[in-house]
């Protein structure tokens, strides 16, 4: 159950490229070995709508939620928390060379008494030999 929602400020979509930040942070929670691949899910949402700092308009963020069910260790959550971090690093690397851009992560851990899910993709995925490889750029 390895949710990670990046939100980012809609002044963003001239100076980043959303898309290969999400394929890049999907690849670093597989990589992790932490998480089953059919349940891993990134998904980015544009925020129209901020307020930032100082106002500025150059002002921008990307924030990263990423859910995780229960079942780790906190040296195993810190461990994907570092790679999710490095691998947003990375991707998003010229936007530090201004002093106009945070990027923040926060992990959260899911009550699975209060958690409902139903994925079709587990037998699939499970059942595959090359389970997850080269289905994801």
């Amino acid at each position: 159950m390895p949710h990670l929602s990046v939100e980012y400020s809609a002044n963003l979509d001239d100076r980043a490229d959303i898309g290969t930040l999400c394929e890049r942070l999907l690849k670093a929670v597989i990589a992790t070995d932490l998480f089953e691949v059919g349940a891993v899910r990134v998904r980015a949402i544009r925020c129209e709508h901020h307020a930032i700092a100082d106002h500025r308009a150059e002002n921008a963020f990307v924030d990263l939620s990423f859910r995780v069910g229960r079942g780790r260790s906190l040296t195993e959550k810190k461990r994907a928390g570092e790679a999710i971090f490095a691998a947003a690093q990375e991707v998003l690397a010229p936007l530090f060379d201004s002093p106009h851009f945070a990027l923040s992560l926060e992990i959260r851990e899911i009550d699975p008494e209060l958690s409902w899910k139903r994925n079709a993709m587990h037998a699939r995925l499970r059942n595959s030999e090359d389970q997850g490889k080269g289905q994801h750029v």
